[in-house]
């Protein structure tokens, strides 16, 4: 591999070919731990503060290392900034000719044997979804890659995307009549023949599990992994290797069987009406929680009323379904898929009601037209080292937030990485003069009634001294929701021209273009706006963040892991919670300064930083922002937050 050096050097490929670019000690020393670590096929995680520039830091000695590359990113709209924009600004700058391809999930294509279905079927579910069926054929018969994200006209959430999609079950694989012009066979076969191949998290580990969707294909010929965002990979590394069932699943099910019949198998009513009642039993299942939302654990929701018997009777169906799909099965191909899918739903059921394994927690997720059962596994460490140690290549593993204080001990436990090295970059930004912390006095307990408002009113001065330009983040949906309603009030009350924005009123993608282009916009959200956001300027001058995001302690994967830590005799907050909090804590304040010249206020209400013996902890893990608990302090740094900092 070629000196790295000479790549980030001030007269370097990319200073020349990319505006703006200095030197940063960082981003380099992190390159050559990479390309290090590369060469000698090492597992590396590595912490880089806001500003490092690890993107370039990564993607460099990928590009120099001449050999196969997975890149994973923390979401699709990140990874499409790779592909479209990293990547071939990077390997245009090194004029290196590595081929470059985009691997999404199969539900981002659109399934030309779907689209036929939908256009013939006709049973759509408005005026709207008749138009943008008629946008998708227009798309699909120009788009080289079918990939929804090139379709803006049809919103993310319309309904009529699953009619065009395929999943793994209903994919009729080979035996598809447009087989061979298959958007997702097309982006499997670019990726397999390509040297560096952008995926995200939730494909690489679903197909690490379900070997479906390509990357396992990838996999064998690959010398190196990168997983940025890395800090999400714990979580969907539980969400993946456990085991799901879906209600939802079994009405689309009974939808497809329907619709199978009818062509195939008209002269066989039974099937019919065999679907009909799974669609029934499930969709009793999920009523039988009433107005419940949100998660339980099994053993409360086998307490629920009829619960028990509202699952036999969904089995019930299930096998009654199969048996005959079994027998109609020759006549389709479409028919046959939809046998494999009975079968395998029924015995996903039957597994979670039995509870077999005593390594999982089983617990139960309610949504507002579906329910979802879970088996998640107690520890994902074992099961992810597996992956990492079973073929001899780099992993890089990397984020803005890992450690705890510079100890990476918990993040390692819990994927199972003990051994591996370490490194930690701090952020290249001035945050003794850039920002100011400040945690007011004389808010009430983060638990007592009122304290959301208490939050509202602390935060008023000092959005109005701000301008708007406010990120205000909550750890819950129904906080979220009342500050906004009380901010809104108080704006109008005293006369203040600020919009409120909130999250779930429209995109996120669309909130924060509006945001922007608004600049004296005040942000109201939940977990979606607490990472991968970035807005620079002075557009964005005030993050309040209401209180320290511990995880519910009602959860039920949280409990199930706590009682593990405490049966084995460790202390289950300072090793698992206070970490965990740590770095949702560090992602949030990071949605402050994005650039050299940002300046601003991080407001964190909760008490508790100050008040509790592991505040400390928290707050040195924090950039090192100057500290006040003066209000005037705040209001005047956020006089002069629109000025660049000299």
């Amino acid at each position: 591999m070629p000196d790295i050096d000479d790549y980030f050097s001030a007269d370097g490929p990319l200073a020349r070919a990319v505006p703006g670019f200095s030197v940063r000690p960082q981003q380099l020393e992190m390159a050559r731990a990479i390309a290090q670590a590369m060469t000698h096929q090492e597992v590396l995680v590595a912490e880089a503060g806001t500003g490092t520039g690890k993107t370039f830091a990564y993607l460099v000695p990928a590009l120099a290392s001449g050999g196969k590359v997975i890149v994973s990113t923390g979401t699709k709209t990140l990874q499409d900034q790779l592909f479209q924009r990293d990547l071939p600004l990077v390997r245009e700058a090194l004029g290196m000719p590595v081929t470059i391809a985009l691997l999404k999930g199969r539900s981002n294509y659109l399934c030309l044997q779907h689209l036929e279905r939908a256009r013939t079927d006709g049973r759509l579910e408005s005026r709207a979804d008749v138009a943008y069926l008629e946008a998708i054929g227009r798309y699909a018969r120009t788009s080289p890659s079918g990939d929804r994200a090139g379709l803006a006209e049809v919103p993310e959430d319309a309904s009529v995307w699953g009619l065009v999609t395929s999943t793994r079950e209903s994919c009729l694989g080979n035996e598809c009549p447009h087989y061979k012009d298959c958007f997702v066979m097309k982006a499997r076969k670019d990726a397999l023949e390509a040297d560096v191949v952008v995926v995200n998290h939730h494909l690489f580990f679903a197909d690490v599990m379900l070997r479906d969707e390509g990357v396992a294909e990838l996999l064998p010929s690959c010398n190196t992994v990168i997983l940025d965002e890395a800090h999400q990979l714990p979580e969907t590394a539980s969400t993946f290797f456990g085991e799901r069932f879906a209600t939802a699943q079994v009405v689309d099910l009974a939808r497809d069987t329907r619709m199978e019949a009818a062509a195939h198998a008209k002269d066989f009513p039974e099937l019919t009406e065999a679907a009909r009642g799974a669609d029934k039993a499930a969709r009793d299942l999920r009523l039988c929680m009433a107005n419940d939302n949100g998660r339980m654990s099994s053993d409360e929701a086998r307490r629920k009323p009829g619960f028990g018997v509202a699952v036999d009777t969904l089995l019930g169906a299930l096998a009654h379904l199969s048996a005959l799909l079994e027998t109609q099965a020759e006549r389709s191909e479409g028919l046959q898929r939809c046998a494999e899918r009975a079968m395998e739903l029924q015995a996903a059921l039957e597994r979670w009601h039995r509870a077999l394994d005593q390594d999982a927690i089983y617990w139960v997720e309610v949504f507002a037209t579906s329910l979802q059962l879970n088996a998640t596994p107690l520890s994902v460490g074992s099961i992810f080292r597996k992956q990492v140690t079973g073929h001899a290549r780099a992993w890089i593993l990397t984020s803005a937030t890992l450690s705890v204080r510079g100890d990476f001990g918990h993040y390692l436990a819990e994927l199972g990485l003990d051994g591996a090295q370490t490194a930690c970059w701090d952020s290249p930004f001035d945050y003794d003069h850039q920002a100011l912390l400040y945690v007011p006095e004389g808010l009430p307990d983060p638990n007592t009634e009122g304290y959301t408002q208490a939050v509202v009113d602390a935060a008023l001065p000092l959005i109005e001294a701000s301008g708007g330009r406010a990120f205000c983040l909550f750890t819950s949906l129904r906080a979220m929701r009342f500050a906004a309603e009380k901010l809104r009030a108080a704006f109008e009350f005293r006369g203040l021209p600020y919009p409120v924005l909130v999250q779930g009123d429209s995109g996120k993608t669309e909130l924060l273009s509006r945001f922007r282009a608004l600049g004296n916009a005040v942000l109201v959200g939940s977990q979606s706006f607490w990472e991968g956001v970035d807005v620079r300027g002075p557009t964005l001058s005030l993050v309040v963040i209401d209180r320290l995001p511990f995880a519910p302690p009602d959860d039920p994967v949280l409990q199930a892991r706590i009682d593990r830590i405490r049966e084995a005799g460790g202390n289950p907050f300072m090793e698992y919670q206070l970490p965990q909090a740590v770095i949702t804590l560090k992602q949030g304040a990071g949605r402050l300064i994005r650039d050299e010249t940002d300046t601003g206020v991080l407001m964190i209400c909760d008490p508790r930083l100050v008040g509790k013996p592991y505040g400390r902890r928290i707050w040195q893990s924090l950039p090192p922002m100057r500290r006040t608990r003066v209000r005037d302090d705040a209001v005047a740094f956020l006089a002069g937050a629109a000025a660049p900092v000299s």
